[in-house]
C-alpha cells in the first residue's frame, strides 16, 4: 500500500530531528505529506529531514521548542496549526530515557525530568491536538510512541522511564474511548531495540549485543522498520477501525 491518501495530510512529528522521528517525518513526507518537524536543540539534522521531505515531494516547517517545559508541547500544537492551516495527524514520538538510575540513587529532579519529557509532553499535546481536532469539525489522528520497556520494565535502572512509557500505553487507550465519537483514533507504536542515539547512549554496546539471542528476527531495529506501522495508523483507508491500540515492534522480542 502506497498511503496515497496522505498527500497534503497536515502533520506534526515531534522529535524529528532524528532517530525514528526523523524516519517517521521522512515517510511522511514521501507520502506527499505537509510536515511540521520539530526539535529542541538539532536544527542542522531538522534542516536536513525537512530537506528530504521536500525532495520527496511533501512539504515541511520547522518547530522548535523544549516540551519537557511546561506549556511548550501545546504551543508546538498551534504552531503546526499556524503554519498549515489545520492538523490532521499529530505524532507524538519526541522522549527520552536520560539515563539509567537505580532507585535509591535517582534524585527528585530526575524524576520529575523524566516525566516532563515523556509524559507531560505527550499529555499537553494531545491535550491541544484534540482541541483542534474538535475545531475542524472532521476528526484526526493521534499516534503515540511507547517502548517495549512499558510492558516488560526495561533494564535495570529504568524504573522511570518504562513507568512513563506504561502510562502512554493506558493514557491513550482511555483517550481513544472518549474521542471517538470525534471520529479521531489514538493509537501507540511501541518499539522494541532500535538504533537510536537514545539507544546508543543509555546501553553499551554489550548490553545491546545481548539482547540480540533474544530477539527472532535476530537483529536490532533500525528507525526506517517503524515507519510502516505509523503510516499504517495515520492511515484512515488503511487503519479507520484501529483505535486504543498499542502496536508492538520488536522483532518478535515480546509477543503480548
Amino acid at each position: 500500500m502506497e498511503f496515497s491518501e496522505l498527500k497534503d495530510k497536515a502533520c506534526l512529528v515531534t522529535g524529528a530531528s532524528r532517530g525514528i522521528g526523523a524516519a517517521v517525518a521522512r515517510g511522511l513526507g514521501r507520502c506527499g505529506a505537509r510536515v511540521a518537524v520539530h526539535y529542541r536543540t538539532g536544527r542542522k539534522e531538522a534542516e536536513a529531514v525537512a530537506a528530504d521531505i521536500e525532495a520527496a515531494g511533501g512539504k515541511a516547517v520547522l518547530i522548535e521548542g523544549d516540551v519537557s517545559q511546561r506549556g511548550v508541547a501545546e504551543r508546538i500544537v498551534d504552531d503546526a496549526v499556524a503554519a498549515w492551516g489545520r492538523l490532521d495527524i499529530l505524532i507524538n514520538n519526541a522522549g527520552d530515557q536520560i539515563t539509567r538510575c537505580p532507585i535509591t540513587d535517582t534524585p527528585d529532579d530526575l524524576f520529575d525530568r523524566q516525566m516532563n519529557i515523556n509524559v507531560r509532553s505527550v499529555f499537553e499535546a494531545c491535550r491541544g491536538g484534540v482541541r483542534h481536532f474538535r475545531k475542524q469539525g472532521d476528526g484526526g489522528v493521534i499516534v503515540n510512541v511507547g517502548s517495549v520497556a512499558g510492558r516488560t520494565g526495561g533494564g535495570i535502572g529504568s524504573q522511570i522511564y518504562a513507568g512513563a512509557k506504561a502510562f502512554i500505553a493506558t493514557f491513550s487507550r482511555s483517550l481513544a474511548k472518549e474521542v471517538a465519537p470525534d471520529r479521531i483514533r489514538v493509537n501507540v507504536v511501541s518499539p522494541g531495540v532500535i538504533a537510536t542515539d537514545m539507544q546508543e547512549r543509555v546501553s553499551t554496546p554489550a548490553q545491546i549485543a545481548a539482547t540480540i539471542p533474544a530477539i527472532p528476527l535476530a537483529r536490532v531495529g533500525s528507525g526506517e522498520d517503524c515507519v510502516g506501522t505509523f503510516l499504517y495508523l495515520c492511515s484512515d483507508e488503511a487503519s479507520g477501525y484501529v483505535t486504543g491500540q498499542v502496536l508492538e515492534v520488536n522483532g518478535g522480542l515480546v509477543m503480548p
